[in-house]
């Protein structure tokens, strides 16, 4: 491996934890592997952007151990409520941590699969990931970190050369392998499996590994309160972020969940054509337990499972007293998110939240693209007719946090990622293996992204 200006800084911290929360696991071998697409932005955050081509592919789709780093993968164990229903029988199935270093901002950052093959969590499944499953999550990720949601940036999508049959797509289809660059892979259900367990030693070990690790604390007199605190500021922005970002995750069960409030792990995701509180992203999802305008709540009840889980090694008043705080953390959250994408600077929190409250009512009752509408107001441009007018009254004292200047203004088209395109990107990588719509979406979105950072 290269030298990098950065140094890479291997870290592996997991390994504290003990083989009670992973099994040691082997890749799948590929028949072949093709690189679709690298995150050079985000290696050089971990001073991986040096690498070769032939390096990258060796260790993202034939996964050698990088330097100094995990010796072998590790697929993390975990349980879930997965649409409310709790299921002890998940884990990472088609997935492992493959590496954990630090970033330039000296983060613990986790490095983690998704399609590298079967582990003993997999069930009946064949541990492999679709290419059109791994180009939707690049997608993802990339507009998500535009939009300024926190999320895991998907890091390398190498083809692998399998036909793979699936039930809901046309079979047989073709195969990658996905890395992700995260935050930490611990998810609440990681600590719903110990609880249920009963495994206090481990459940104290890990309390400890999460704050110390991802959190730059040490364990105090309640770590436990502390941790459900940190953990519940942390989803309350990021499900205020989803709203801001008109974004639908679709599937948020306690195992889908990070405890540094980072989105990941996406499945049909969708984003919102119009502001419709009751639109879903998968078809499966018959109540609209995770439709759109629900998502706060469901990602307040995963909290809450949090604090179930944490009561094994924790007094319950002071638990239940951080979930109170949900609600409040949540309102700040979402006024500072949506006028952040509206591009202006706060006035004060009740002034705040009556200006979005009015251009939610407004969005609802027009049912406008949503894509459009942020794109016209960042320029203060708010549609004309009744439903905002109280949005227009409320905007007038407001300063811009941005000049307009950037070259992805001068368009008059916003970038959006409503279903169509997506299915258009995929299609011509599909039929004509032609990825030039793919790789001009990501670069549309990444001047997005500047624009409005």
């Amino acid at each position: 491996m290269n030298e990098t200006p950065q140094a890479y800084r291997p870290d592996p911290r997991i390994l504290e934890l003990g083989d009670a929360v992973y099994d040691v696991v082997e890749a799948a071998n590929f028949p072949e592997t093709r690189l679709r697409f690298r995150n050079d932005r985000a290696a050089d955050e971990v001073g991986l952007a040096a690498l070769s081509d032939a390096e990258w592919t060796r260790h993202f789709g034939r996964f050698a151990p990088l330097p100094d780093n995990l010796p072998r993968p590790l697929a993390l164990r975990y349980h879930g409520h997965q649409f409310r229903s709790y299921n002890p029988d998940i884990g990472d199935g088609r997935g492992f941590l493959f590496a954990q270093m630090r970033d330039h901002g000296g983060r613990l950052m986790d490095l983690g699969t998704k399609g590298s093959g079967q582990t003993p969590w997999s069930r009946f499944g064949d541990g492999r990931l679709t290419l059109k499953g791994g180009v939707r999550e690049v997608l993802a990720t990339e507009m998500l970190e535009a939009l300024g949601v926190g999320t895991s940036r998907s890091f390398s999508l190498i083809e692998t050369g399998e036909a793979l049959e699936r039930n809901d797509e046309p079979s047989p289809t073709r195969s990658a392998v996905l890395v992700r660059l995260s935050h930490s892979h611990i998810r609440i259900g990681t600590f719903q499996r110990l609880a249920y367990l009963r495994d206090d030693e481990t459940m104290t070990r890990l309390i400890g590994y999460v704050l110390r690790n991802l959190y730059g604390e040490e364990p105090g007199d309640e770590p436990a309160t502390r941790l459900l605190d940190l953990v519940v500021r942390r989803t309350a922005r990021l499900a205020a972020s989803y709203m801001a970002a008109g974004f639908v995750h679709g599937v948020l069960n306690t195992d889908n969940i990070n405890v540094t409030g980072e989105s990941f792990d996406y499945g049909p995701w969708r984003f919102l054509p119009t502001w419709d509180p009751a639109f879903t992203a998968a078809y499966f999802d018959h109540a609209g337990l995770y439709a759109f305008g629900r998502q706060p709540e469901a990602i307040h009840w995963n909290a809450m499972q949090l604090a179930v889980s944490l009561r094994t090694v924790s007094e319950a008043a002071p638990l239940i007293a951080v979930l109170e705080t949900f609600g409040d953390h949540y309102q700040t959250a979402v006024s500072e998110a949506i006028l952040w994408r509206l591009g202006l600077v706060p006035r004060g929190a009740e002034e705040d939240a009556a200006l979005v409250g009015a251009v939610e009512r407004g969005l609802r009752a027009e049912m406008l693209p949503v894509d459009r509408f942020f794109f016209d107001a960042f320029a203060g441009h708010l549609p004309d007719g009744d439903a905002f007018a109280e949005a227009r009254a409320r905007v007038a004292p407001y300063a811009a946090r941005k000049a307009r200047d950037h070259l992805y203004w001068r368009d008059d088209t916003p970038c959006a990622m409503v279903i169509g395109e997506v299915e258009a990107i995929w299609s011509a990588i599909a039929d004509r293996d032609d990825w030039s719509l793919f790789a001009s979406k990501i670069t549309a979105i990444r001047e997005m992204g500047a624009a409005l950072a």
